[in-house]
């Protein structure tokens, strides 16, 4: 590993990197302990990796997961727009599953292309795991991922999300706030569910069991019957405005009227969120805000031949009131 070559050799890991790549800025007292280091530990560097180093393109690789959600889709294009006005083009590897294998896979193939560095859309906790073997010194970032500190991370603060959705709720007088989540095996699930939760026990209310979806209008619609036969709630807080879609339909269907006897809050502010009937209150991610900061973090790494992470705020995401929420009456 390129840190036990620096602490062997009582350098920096930018300057084991920097002797590596060949940079000239290395006095020859350095680069001599740097090599010796490395002769010692018999280190040797991923072969991926070098060819990436060495061979540098105007091209910014994104792995991301093979699908039609928001979330996902409208980070890509986020970082898309980001990068095209830095001067890089993109090139995208999609994955049907993020996993070890599958992202070791992708990273290959865009070394291959010579891209200068990666981000990863890595929303599920088998990608974070993935990210802890990325080849060095590959530049890399990542987008909503726990990677332990090795990767910088870009995301909006999920939590903080949730908090201001039950908040509102609360505010306009619903003492029991339900919780439709996603899959939980996504981060962003565990982070909506931690906020939602936080939000009643500080308000000392009843925290339900939080029913489960997959993100789908279909499943929102099948947690919305459910709801209605079995809930005496009068507010629900859904983990995705495409699951709200389904309540809402499923709502509609059973006579239940929102907001006069269900208030409905989601989560992403998709572009048909205002247009539903009635209109949609939820909590808005900027994924253009979140494409620029995984570029913008991405080619300083990339310039400066950074290799350790560096901290990154998060993105504060933002309340955006409709007409699917009104005080009880």
């Amino acid at each position: 590993m390129i840190k036990d070559v620096a602490q062997l050799a009582g350098v920096s890991a930018q300057t084991v990197s920097r002797v590596l790549n060949e940079y000239p800025n290395v006095s020859d007292r350095t680069r001599k302990r740097v090599l010796e280091a490395i002769r010692q530990l018999g280190y040797r560097r991923n072969a991926m990796a070098r060819g990436l180093a060495a061979r540098r393109s105007r091209i910014i690789g994104v792995v991301t997961l093979e699908t039609v959600l928001y979330g996902p889709a409208a980070t890509l294009f986020g970082i898309e727009r980001a990068a095209r006005a830095e001067g890089y083009a993109v090139s995208v590897s999609t994955l049907q599953r993020i996993d070890h294998r599958g992202v070791l896979s992708a990273l290959s193939a865009l070394a291959d292309q010579s891209v200068a560095g990666v981000v990863l859309i890595a929303p599920q906790g088998a990608a974070a795991r993935a990210l802890h073997d990325l080849p060095s010194p590959m530049a890399a970032v990542a987008v909503g991922a726990d990677t332990g500190g090795r990767t910088p991370v870009i995301g909006v603060d999920q939590r903080a999300g949730a908090r201001m959705a039950v908040e509102h709720l609360i505010g306009l007088g619903h003492r029991e706030v339900w919780h439709l989540a996603g899959p939980p095996d996504w981060l962003e699930t565990r982070g909506r569910i931690d906020g939602w939760r936080s939000v009643l026990q500080d308000a000392g209310l009843r925290v339900p069991e939080p029913m489960t979806g997959d993100w789908s209008a279909r499943s929102g619609y099948a947690a919305g019957l459910e709801f209605a036969v079995r809930a005496s709630a009068t507010a629900i807080f859904a983990g995705n405005d495409q699951m709200a879609l389904g309540l809402l339909r499923a709502f509609h269907e059973r006579g239940i009227r929102v907001p006069d006897d269900v208030s409905v809050v989601g989560f992403d502010d998709i572009p048909e969120a205002a247009f539903l009937c009635p209109p949609l209150t939820t909590i808005r991610q900027d994924f253009d805000e979140v494409g620029r900061r995984c570029v913008a973090v991405l080619l300083q790494s990339i310039e400066v031949d950074r290799l350790e992470p560096v901290p990154v705020p998060v993105v504060v995401p933002t309340l955006i009131e409709r007409d699917s929420t009104a005080g009880v009456g």
